[in-house]
């Protein structure tokens, strides 16, 4: 088999490979069985995944054959990028193919946390009427802090302004000629003012040993009372412990999380009582539109390096060691 897909590919870029020429291997759930994952790849010359996929040395050990690995989305934390680049594999990602998606799930929280629409729905069809509890706060005038300002912190910002929000942002990796933050109109501050400016506080940052535990008890600290952070990054760069502590002390108003430190959570994670955490099952770069974008991303860029091609797609293992 030429090419092994382990995990859930959007059918328009399966299509194009299937169509290729090249013979193709789909099995969704292909990554949850180690044994038969290193079998299945011996042989492969391309394999893609998502982010269940663990590519780590024990199986970039056993893949003689491969050229390339494409990565259905932008992280890259399941991938050991120094065997891959010690091996001579190169990595392709699916990048800005996601980012309208995660800026629309902000927005999307932001709206839901000062407008509780289906709180009140429920309340009114179990027979309340509860006008008084129900009528939520404008976002108008409040400040989205940004930390991280690649391409979808950027897609955040420009919504975001567009309904009235303050902009403010932080990027330790944003070099002198990233024009986002100008086109944009974010205001550039510190992390630590980011933190105590911001009524909310959004993540889109990857998971780095710099950013492991990024909002951790210190960081909370410094947030105000009434703010709330959201993470759509990855979830390691929450301290998932100190975040309860925080909002089970009303140190911060609330979070919502579309990722975690483990996916899926055990049932008795502690975030999952109370009432000012929102969870949701990673769906924020999710979107129907987003996921054909990714899958026919991939498959161009992964036909390109087997062709003998190099993808504008391909990671540089540098900038993330």
């Amino acid at each position: 088999m030429d090419i092994i897909i382990t995990e859930a590919m959007g059918a328009p870029g399966l299509e194009v490979l299937r169509k290729s020429g090249y013979s193709v291997q789909y099995d969704p759930s292909l990554w949850s069985d180690v044994e038969r994952l290193k079998a299945a790849v011996a042989k492969a010359k391309a394999l893609i995944v998502r982010n269940q996929t663990k590519v780590n040395k024990e199986l970039l050990y056993d893949l003689k054959n491969i050229k390339i690995i494409g990565r259905l989305g932008v992280g890259l934390d399941n991938i050991d990028l120094g065997t891959t680049a010690a091996h001579g594999i190169p990595v392709v990602t699916a990048k800005n193919a996601n980012a309208v998606s995660v800026a629309e799930y902000v927005l999307a929280a932001i709206l839901t946390i000062s407008r509780p629409l289906l709180a009140a729905s429920a309340d009114v069809k179990a027979g309340g009427w509860n006008r008084k509890c129900f009528g939520g706060t404008e976002i108008q005038g409040k400040t989205l802090g940004l930390i991280g300002i690649g391409e979808i912190g950027h897609r955040t910002g420009i919504k975001a302004k567009a309904l009235g929000l303050n902009v403010i942002g932080c990027d330790p990796r944003l070099t002198s000629y990233d024009i986002a933050p100008d086109l944009t109109g974010i205001t550039l501050v510190s992390e630590e003012e980011v933190l105590r400016q911001s009524d909310f506080v959004s993540l889109h940052v990857p998971l780095l040993p710099s950013t492991s535990n990024l909002i951790d008890r210190a960081a909370l600290a410094r947030m105000k009372s009434t703010a709330y952070v959201i993470n759509t990054s990855r979830g390691g760069v929450v301290n998932e412990e100190e975040l309860y502590e925080a909002l089970t002390h009303n140190q911060i108003a609330g979070a919502v999380l579309d990722v975690l430190h483990t996916e899926p959570p055990g049932a008795e994670h502690p975030l999952f009582s109370l009432p000012n955490c929102l969870m949701t099952p990673h769906v924020a770069g999710a979107a129907q539109e987003a996921l054909n974008r990714t899958s026919l991303l991939i498959a161009a860029a992964v036909l390109l390096e087997l062709g003998g091609d190099v993808s504008k797609y391909r990671v540089d293992v540098n900038s993330w060691l």
